[in-house]
């Protein structure tokens, strides 16, 4: 299955066709495809994509982006300006079958997969870089915080988006 694209998917969209430009841009947990062909779309120099879905890797590779099976950072090489990640971040509801719950649990709380990603995101991450990264309201923030401190981090809120049970938010991370 692969995650179609909903309001966290465009809040997230047009954050990147205001950023993507002249950049080379890597789409995490690429999914529909949206956001890198987003990217490419606004003209970005260059497009690579990465899920651990198989479905969602071919489907990027139809679309012309360079993409590869890939475990967040696992099987990626390189360095890149704009790395974007619309992230599983819900927390485990045992309700939900295994293969929805790829697209949208972040683990336990939520924040898990997030932790990681933000842990493996710098060192592909150029001087100057950007991480475009969507959460929710349900997401527990209180860990994704101190980790970006931790890591030296800054974050800015770029964008919301309020729906009937929960708040959206894009962030926009740099060095």
């Amino acid at each position: 299955m692969i995650y179609s694209p909903k309001e966290d998917s465009y809040l997230l969209a047009e954050q990147v066709k205001i950023c993507a430009k002249n950049k080379s841009v890597l789409d995490i947990g690429t999914g529909s495809g949206i956001l890198a062909r987003t990217a490419k779309d606004a003209e970005a120099k260059s497009v690579s994509a990465s899920d651990i879905n198989s479905e969602a890797v071919n489907e990027a590779k139809k679309s012309g982006i360079k993409a590869v099976k890939s475990d967040l950072f696992k099987k990626v090489t390189g360095k890149f300006d704009l790395i974007v990640f619309n992230p599983p971040y819900l927390p485990k509801d045992k309700r939900e079958d295994k293969e929805s719950a790829q697209a949208t649990t972040g683990g336990n709380k939520g924040d898990e997969i997030i932790l990681r990603f933000l842990k493996q995101a710098a060192k592909h991450l150029n001087k100057d870089g950007i991480i475009l990264l969507l959460v929710s309201s349900l997401t527990p923030m209180k860990r994704i915080n101190a980790l970006i401190k931790k890591l030296s981090l800054q974050n800015t809120m770029m964008a919301s988006k309020k729906l009937f049970f929960e708040e959206l938010f894009v962030y926009k991370i740099t060095t």
